[in-house]
Formats: C-alpha cells, structure tokens, sequence
C-alpha cells in the first residue's frame, strides 16, 4: 500500500471505531485533531505522514478508557503491523501515542519529536476554546461528574495516579487542565491560536460562577 492508501484505510478503521462514542472523543473529535495537526504542519518541518498516523490513531489506546488505565499503545502498534507499516515510522507513532495524554499539572512532558509535539497541540487546541467546553462537559457527563461542587475545590496533581484518580467536578477540570494547556503548547503556531480561545474558556468559567452563586440577578 501507497502513504496515501493507509491514511484512507486508518482514517476509515477509526471512524468505525469511534462512531457511537458519547465522551468527546469521537470521530469528529480526531478529524478536528487530524486537521489541526495538519495545518500546523504548514508552519513546521515534520513528517507528515508519521503525523497524519499518531493523529488519527492517537485515542485508540487512550488510558481514559481502557479498564487498567494503561496507555501502552498495543492496538494502533496492531493496526500498523496488519498496513506494514516501516517499523521505524511504527516505533514513532507509537511513541507519540503513549506520551501524547496530559497526565496532570507536575508530571513532565515526554514528548520529544517535532511530529509528537505537533500532534500534542493539535489535541490539546481541541481540549480547549468553545469546543473543548463542550468535550469537557460531554465526558464529565459521560463519568457521571457533577458540574461543579463548591465544597470539593479543584486540586494540581503532581502525579499521573493522582490525575487518572481523581473524580473532580467538570468545573474543576478547567483549573486542574484546561486553563494550563496554553501555556503547555510546543508549536508556535499552536500558541498563537490558544490565546484566544484560553480567553473564551476564562470568560464561560466567570459567567458560570455569575450564575451559580445568582450574581448576575439585579440587585
């Protein structure tokens, strides 16, 4: 098979994969992600085809929901294996995948290859801005999170356990995730479009606690 023919037999394996998700992490959620990793590649010196593979397949082992929240990525090494992929290029993609999640405030970032760092933005520009609050909501829904609870305040885990255990409301992911990724972004091209929506997510949080303390009632 061409480049070409296994990104179109990737691209359809995981939109059949994916297709019933209710967690935010759907297809159109790796589509967004495949494309944003495209177009920062316009911007950068990368490989696109490791890129246009680590994106695509970057939620197929995600730890989030595999019962031992393990993130080693057996099934996208599977699915490359199964295409005869180089195995170098597979050795790459697969490293890009089990470093790819945040795994909380204080746990380094092992993301070293200009390709891993472009497909790290490109999920983490879908993690936040109008779209990334309505994933957030969708998966704390999908956990069967509150959406805020004033007596349980948002904590900065300094571990991945810490981080995969918790159970903190949706309104505290945007403390303990969501407000540090834009200073967490690689590219500059990433960095750049994070500004603003970092703003739009500052504001949504401000007005959501307006309304939940009835602040915003005329007085």
């Amino acid at each position: 098979m061409t480049k070409q023919d296994i990104i179109q037999k990737t691209t359809a394996y995981i939109k059949q994969e994916f297709r019933n998700d209710s967690s935010g992490h759907d297809w159109w959620h790796i589509y967004r992600v495949w494309k944003n990793a495209l177009n920062i590649c316009e911007h950068e010196q990368a490989d696109m085809f490791i890129v246009q593979l680590a994106a695509l397949l970057h939620d197929i082992d995600d730890w989030k929901f595999n019962p031992n929240g393990d993130e080693t990525p057996i099934r996208a090494k599977a699915w490359l294996d199964q295409c005869k992929v180089d195995a170098e290029i597979s050795r790459h993609v697969c490293e890009i995948i089990a470093h790819l999640s945040f795994k909380g405030a204080g746990v380094e970032n092992k993301i070293n290859t200009i390709e891993g760092m472009i497909v790290q933005d490109a999920d983490r520009l879908d993690a936040i801005g109008a779209v990334g609050i309505g994933r957030a909501f969708a998966y704390g829904g999908y956990k069967g999170r509150p959406l805020y609870d004033p007596d349980a305040p948002p904590q900065l885990h300094a571990t991945f356990e810490q981080y995969k255990n918790s159970q903190s409301a949706t309104i505290n992911h945007f403390h303990e995730k969501l407000f540090l990724l834009k200073d967490m972004m690689n590219t500059s091209t990433a960095k750049h479009i994070a500004e603003e929506r970092h703003t739009y997510m500052l504001e949504f949080v401000e007005r959501f606690m307006q309304e939940w303390d009835g602040a915003d009632f005329p007085r």
